[in-house]
């Protein structure tokens, strides 16, 4: 058998008293939380221990006696054992360490069934040792030595939220964690407070606090309270009839604005409220989500102070429109070129012609459109500024939006030449499935065989031959204008990646990582403090920290991810065969 005790470094110089901890269930092991002082009665000590199980819900119980004679104390260490019978237990522990010496004298008694008790101990000679050995016996005790703080203030991942008190069967050194976190009501006594016991823990010196902490703490109070107020009348507004109707409801909903704005207002709620968070996901959660926005409205100030400095706005503005022209008349060097001969090509010179004109129309409305704009822009792009104080994501996702608004004429144009190429591909598929006596089952959403007359063949045959000669002149113009639409969306795509890193990445979290590994742990690392034949072995418990991907998995906040995912096959399908390529997750059904 062999007895592990979980020993705090800070009781290693305690004075003698009585080792208040906790029996580990289901494991021979035992937690030591701190040491009670001689003189004591053991009748107080009996009500401290039950108002603690009480605030606590832990099982916490005299371990036994901690010996560590003084001067005129000899007597002492007797006195000590015969409270076992004071403070039945169906184990007693007697550690005991000699002046001078590193290791620990312990003592197990056992309590019989019929009130017997039987004592095993471990001595520091080798004789002793060796005749346990001839006997037949194993006893051994380990002492396991932690740092009371660091253990208390970690998390062993993964994090569970799991009952000390379930039956359920939990590991030994998750246990140990959870005992001593939940154990804070134990160390609230130091020896600066007057009271009729006195113990030795992390905090027996003088109780760690920090003055700004509780002033920062009774700050946030009524702050929470008004932000949660403001937030109130902020979804009353939006629940208004006005802003509910279809057409304004589908236009915010694929607003990058619309969507952040939505997005904050979750965070803002999450963070105002008021109630305690009780678990450690949770808590971690209000932290990141806190930090990001501060960071966040920090860099948006940052932007708004760079902006407003030598009058960056106007030359802004300045730049915009020869911007815009020099664009267009690319976009229309461009279809002159598709209306000649493009690499050799020779294309349809009726359809070339009608598609080249088209655009090249819609290019001039949207000159006039700018020019008409122009005179506006410095006073909406001093007004766009000023969102910045809100955030850097809300400035990123307004200029994703404009970015949106300035590419609309790339937009429509990709539309209109998405739509006929992806008529005729899926006429040519009919069409070859009518060769072939086939037809689509629009009911059973399958392929059927079908007869067809002569009639029907002859004009398949010539709407196919149709169909086939035209494609390459309409191939030509969605292959163009694709490439441009992904240009855009691959900009509007980096973005929404900076926007969603804001809004997602953990600062909180990578910040205790970086600056307190301790307080998220992994596992633990025993290093041997002692070992020699016939003594206790002493280990050291170290915490290993949290991996930074670790982290990054466990504490990512979750974004809105309104953006689709699709795969690199499912990408190059939708493009081969004409498929609308959204910013935005859309409904597809089939049609043929």
């Amino acid at each position: 058998m062999v007895l592990k005790i979980f020993f705090p470094r800070c009781c290693n110089l305690a004075d003698s008293g009585l080792l208040i901890g906790r029996w580990l269930p289901g494991h021979d092991a035992a937690v030591v939380l701190a040491v009670i002082h001689f003189p004591f009665i053991p009748g107080q000590v009996k009500k401290y221990l039950s108002k603690l199980q009480s605030q606590t819900q832990v099982d916490l119980t005299v371990l036994g006696s901690w010996s560590r004679p003084k001067e005129g104390q000899e007597g002492l260490a007797s006195f000590l054992q015969e409270l076992s019978t004071i403070f039945p237990q169906g184990r007693w522990l007697q550690i005991s360490r000699e002046k001078g010496e590193k290791g620990f004298r312990c003592q197990v008694t056992t309590r019989g069934g019929e009130g017997g008790q039987e004592e095993v101990e471990v001595e520091e000679e080798v004789e002793e040792g060796e005749e346990k050995e001839k006997n037949g016996e194993k006893d051994k005790v380990i002492f396991i030595h932690y740092d009371q703080r660091k253990v208390m203030l970690s998390q062993l991942h993964p994090a569970k939220g799991l009952n000390l008190n379930s039956p359920a069967k939990v590991s030994e050194l998750r246990l140990v964690f959870q005992t001593v976190a939940q154990s804070q009501a134990l160390f609230f006594i130091d020896k600066y407070d007057e009271g009729p016991l006195k113990l030795t823990h992390w905090q027996s010196e003088g109780r760690e606090a920090s003055i700004l902490v509780e002033l920062a703490k009774q700050a946030f109070v009524p702050l929470c309270r008004l932000l949660t107020w403001l937030l109130s009348w902020w979804n009353w507004l939006s629940s208004a009839w006005l802003l509910n109707v279809w057409p304004v409801r589908f236009v915010s909903s694929k607003l990058s604005t619309c969507i952040q704005i939505s997005h904050r207002t979750e965070h803002l709620q999450t963070v105002s409220s008021t109630k305690k968070a009780e678990e450690h996901m949770e808590f971690m959660r209000k932290a990141n989500i806190f930090v990001s926005f501060v960071v966040d409205v920090a860099l948006g100030l940052l932007l708004i102070s760079w902006l407003y400095r030598k009058n960056r706005i106007g030359q802004l503005a300045d730049t915009l429109v020869p911007v815009a022209d020099h664009v267009a008349k690319e976009l229309q060097e461009l279809l002159q070129w598709l209306m000649g001969a493009p690499a050799g090509l020779k294309m349809n010179r009726a359809l070339d012609q009608v598609l080249g004109r088209f655009f090249l129309y819609h290019i001039h409305l949207w000159i006039s459109y700018i020019h008409l704009m122009s005179p506006f822009i410095e006073m909406i792009l001093w007004y766009v500024g000023l969102s910045a104080c809100l955030g850097l994501t809300f400035a990123l996702s307004i200029l994703s939006d404009i970015v949106a608004l300035l590419t609309f004429h790339i937009y429509c144009f990709y539309v209109y030449g998405a739509r006929l190429y992806c008529l005729k591909i899926v006429g040519l598929s009919s069409l070859w499935r009518l060769f072939r006596g086939k037809k689509w089952n629009v009911l059973r959403q399958r392929v059927d065989s079908c007869s067809y007359d002569l009639d029907q063949l002859f004009i398949g045959t010539l709407l196919f031959t149709i169909l086939l000669f035209l494609l390459p002149t309409t191939a030509l113009y969605y292959l163009v204008f694709t490439l441009l639409r992904l240009l855009v969306v691959l900009f509007q795509g980096l973005i929404h990646l900076s926007v969603d890193f804001i809004n997602s990445f953990p600062l909180f979290a990578m910040g205790l990582r970086i600056c307190r590994p301790y307080r998220l742990a992994a596992g633990v690392k025993f290093r041997v403090l002692q070992e020699e034949p016939g003594k206790s072995l002493h280990l050291l418990m170290e915490i290993n920290p949290l991996p930074c991907s670790a982290v990054l998995k466990w504490y990512r906040t979750p974004t809105y991810s309104c953006y689709p995912k699709d795969s690199w096959g499912a990408l190059c399908k939708k493009l081969f065969v004409g498929e609308l390529i959204y910013p935005w997750r859309h409904k597809s059904t089939k049609t043929d």
